[in-house]
């Protein structure tokens, strides 16, 4: 399917301010972009660059006073997600050492500390892919998922003592249970067709059978329609936008996302 997303910003800047930005989806293994366009009011000059994890950065430096940021793409994703069960547990000795990263607590997921509690939300099935879907379905069973609840993240210890969380939140969660399992996994930000209420979305991956595979523990039934921005070790690696210099918010943002013909 082709999908129309875009994302509006706007800012009000008391001084000259550095951004990193992180709006525009490429083209990956599951989706091809087929037209981008990028704006910015005033006019600037923007460079662009590659980060540590193969998202595909902004990088500037707007002007005091109003400032105003617009990416609208179309791009073409599967028709139904990719499932996988059965797929099998990959182990350490046999992972590509650019996964390696994503089997490591970090700032959002401590999985150092969910070993016991992974064990038994998983003990009854098959290592792998199985696993991962027992964690996903025990989330939904067992965390409020509640938009608009919180503007910060939380770590995995926090949101599993909350009980609640919105899909950042459960991503964390998500992420920290894998990685204790010692199954790679990683967040992943984007837009989702139908989305409900309309905002950026944040899922995350696991890599078992040998490649990457989409979980969101948010929706009972996902089907389709998930445009990726960007992946990280958690929410710290996938920024919409830093900045620095006076902590600023945008007084203005706007996600939308229609389906298209070809």
């Amino acid at each position: 399917m082709w999908l129309k997303v875009s994302c509006d910003l706007s800012f009000d800047l008391t001084v000259p301010t550095p951004f990193i930005l992180m709006l525009r989806p490429q083209t990956l293994m599951h989706q091809t972009v087929i037209s981008n366009e990028y704006s910015l009011s005033p006019k600037i000059p923007m460079t662009e660059f590659v980060d540590q994890f193969d998202n595909l950065c902004q990088r500037l430096e707007a002007p005091a006073g109003i400032f105003s940021i617009r990416t609208t793409s179309v791009v073409d994703v599967p028709e139904k997600i990719e499932r996988a069960p059965g797929a099998a547990y990959e182990h350490i000795s046999q992972l590509p050492n650019s996964i390696l990263r994503y089997l490591l607590p970090s700032r959002y997921c401590e999985s150092d500390r969910f070993g016991d509690m992974a064990s038994q939300i998983t003990m009854d099935a098959t290592p792998g892919y199985d696993q991962v879907n027992a964690i996903v379905e025990w989330m939904r069973n067992a965390i409020q998922y509640t938009p608009g609840l919180s503007e910060i993240p939380y770590s995995a210890i926090e949101v599993n003592y909350r009980q609640s969380g919105v899909c950042r939140d459960f991503a964390h969660l998500g992420i920290a249970l894998c990685r204790s399992l010692t199954i790679p996994a990683r967040i992943v930000v984007g837009f989702l067709h139908e989305l409900k209420p309309m905002d950026m979305h944040a899922w995350f991956e696991a890599y078992v059978g040998g490649r990457w595979y989409a979980f969101d523990a948010v929706h009972k039934n996902p089907t389709a329609g998930y445009v990726v921005v960007g992946h990280g070790r958690d929410v710290a690696d996938v920024a919409l936008y830093n900045q620095f210099g006076p902590s600023v918010f945008p007084f203005k943002q706007d996600t939308h996302v229609e389906r298209v013909k070809r």
